[in-house]
């Protein structure tokens, strides 16, 4: 089965030419084979030779031979406007059933076509995969090449899809960037499946040119099953779908085949997105507090602040369970910026050398109007720019460096300190730490964790100390558990440290008391209702 429609099929027209033909060449024949005999007389009659019939014969004869030769012409006329009209038709069939773009088959063609694709097969005891293919990071493309860059990145992708799979493939672009491929297989053929499914997400994990861009991207491939002929191209395409999504949460560029429980999963993910968009305006996402301390001295120097989301449903929500759908679903950013107010509001009452450091996603960093919506934030919260540390993981330089640099800049000049985020764990070279106005580094907890056990981890957080050193930048070390760990990374030249030692993240009320006890406090909050301690309270209090 062929992946797009014929575009213009004359045989309908044929038929009609032969149809209207016969009927002329029918009256010729009788014309010849009856009026032969009066076509003599009548001419003998007309130049005088003879009585003859008469001269109304002749006129008659004469009409006939006219009228054939209107008819035949009309016939003509006739047969042009059916082959107009039948083109015409055949032209809208193939514009509805095709998308403009790449010549693939639309939605609609590929529910109809496909349908009838697996009640052929499953009658011949084969079986139908369908890969269902997402070209990823597609909406960064669009946003920062422009939407010419992402239709050749669509046409591209297309060219490699078709090189790739058979000629009877069935191909289809349901819109966006989502491509759908369906083929019938030998039930123990599978293993091919697989091979073409990693040949597709290789081929797709390349660079487009595009008016001298040089533009990257890669494809997450899921892959439905049908067997038997209750199986729906709706179902089909939903399971693929969500094997592709699968896919996705799993790292990216690999294929994936469905699997009933990833269902389940997809469910809480949708749970989990509507309460986000439910709980926004219900103010159900709050700011918590992480002390940063100066590691010798104890000295509280700062809080990170960490979202938690309230649900009046399932209770207090860590993080890594709505962070991710919140970036996938696009509402990280009016959610970040809406728990950011929130964390000003309570830290404009804190004693001016405390620092409120807050995390800003990869996504946020997309967003070339993100430094202005954060100093228009600081303007109406009346929060001092020079008491903000935004921190910029180090995975984010690379998704469009210029851009990153741009938003650094703008917010730098405003006074706001930058810290780069979870340092070893990416891929940042010297000349972005020097390019970039980085204040701080931090190192990633998973070093700190394992340095006491790993001499290759201690290894990293001394080479990390030292960069810190040569730049004069000051580090801070992330997940600091115990005593021990604190001791060995003030030997090593590690100044300051947050982590479970100094304290958890604690509520707005909680960690105002913190301060207050401290004298760091300016203008207190009013007295919250409740118990007078969360379970996340300091462990260990600082001087």
């Amino acid at each position: 089965m062929t992946s797009t429609p014929k575009p213009f099929d004359r045989s309908e027209g044929a038929k009609r030419d032969i149809i209207a033909g016969g009927i002329v060449v029918a009256a010729i024949l009788l014309f010849v084979g009856t009026g032969s005999n009066v076509m003599q007389a009548a001419v003998r009659a007309l130049i005088g030779i003879g009585g003859g019939p008469d001269r109304a014969l002749a006129t008659a004869v004469i009409l006939n031979v006219a009228l054939i030769l209107f008819g035949w012409r009309r016939y003509k006329d006739l047969n042009r406007e059916i082959l107009e009209r039948t083109e015409a038709e055949q032209r809208a069939r193939y514009l509805a059933d095709t998308d403009p773009l790449t010549g693939f088959l639309n939605r609609r063609a590929l529910l109809a076509t496909g349908q009838r694709q697996i009640a052929s097969a499953i009658a011949e005891k084969r079986q139908v995969a369908l890969f269902l293919l997402d070209l990823d990071h597609f909406k960064t493309v669009n946003d920062i090449h422009g939407h010419a860059a992402g239709d050749r990145v669509l046409q591209v992708a297309a060219e490699r899809i078709s090189a790739v799979l058979p000629p009877n493939a069935t191909k289809a672009r349901l819109g966006g960037d989502e491509f759908v491929a369906m083929l019938v297989f030998e039930p123990a053929a599978r293993a091919d499946i697989d091979a073409l499914a990693a040949e597709l997400v290789m081929v797709l994990d390349n660079v487009v040119a595009h008016d001298a861009q040089q533009i990257r991207v890669g494809a997450s491939l899921g892959i439905s099953l049908a067997s038997d002929a209750s199986v729906t191209m709706e179902t089909m395409v939903r399971q693929a779908d969500i094997a592709m999504y699968h896919g996705k949460d799993e790292g990216r560029n690999r294929h994936i085949w469905f699997e009933t429980g990833m269902e389940m999963a997809v469910q809480v993910r949708n749970q989990i997105e509507t309460g986000i968009r439910d709980g926004m305006p219900r103010g159900e996402f709050v700011p918590h507090f992480e002390p940063q301390v100066d590691i010798a001295s104890g000295r509280l120097i700062g809080f990170e602040m960490l979202m938690r989301w309230e649900s009046p449903e399932y209770g207090m929500i860590p993080p890594e369970r709505f962070i991710p759908v919140a970036e996938e679903s696009g509402l990280i950013g009016e959610l970040s910026l809406q728990v950011i107010r929130e964390a000003m509001e309570v830290a404009k009452r804190w004693d001016p050398t405390i620092m409120l450091a807050v995390n800003i996603s990869p996504q946020q960093l997309k967003d070339p109007w993100f430094s202005q919506k954060l100093t228009k934030l600081l303007v109406e919260v009346g929060f001092p720019a020079a008491q903000l540390e935004v921190e910029i993981t180090e995975s984010s330089l690379f998704e469009n460096l210029p851009l990153v640099r741009s938003i650094v800049t703008s917010l730098k000049n405003q006074g706001v300190s930058l810290s780069l985020d979870d340092f070893g764990t990416g891929y940042s070279s010297l000349s972005h730490l020097r390019a970039l106005p980085f204040d701080r580094i931090k190192i990633d907890r998973s070093f700190v964790a394992a340095m006491r056990g790993s001499p290759d981890a201690q290894a990293i957080v001394v080479a990390i100390v030292r960069l810190g050193e040569s730049l004069a930048m000051p580090i801070t070390a992330e997940g600091v558990e115990d005593e021990a760990t604190a001791i060995e990374l003030t030997r090593l030249g590690c100044s300051k440290g947050q982590g479970w030692y100094f304290g958890r993240a604690a509520s707005a009320a909680d960690t105002e008391r913190l301060l207050a006890d401290r004298g760091l406090l300016r203008a207190p909050m009013a007295p919250p209702a409740g118990p007078d301690a969360s379970e996340d309270a300091p462990l260990r209090k600082t001087a």
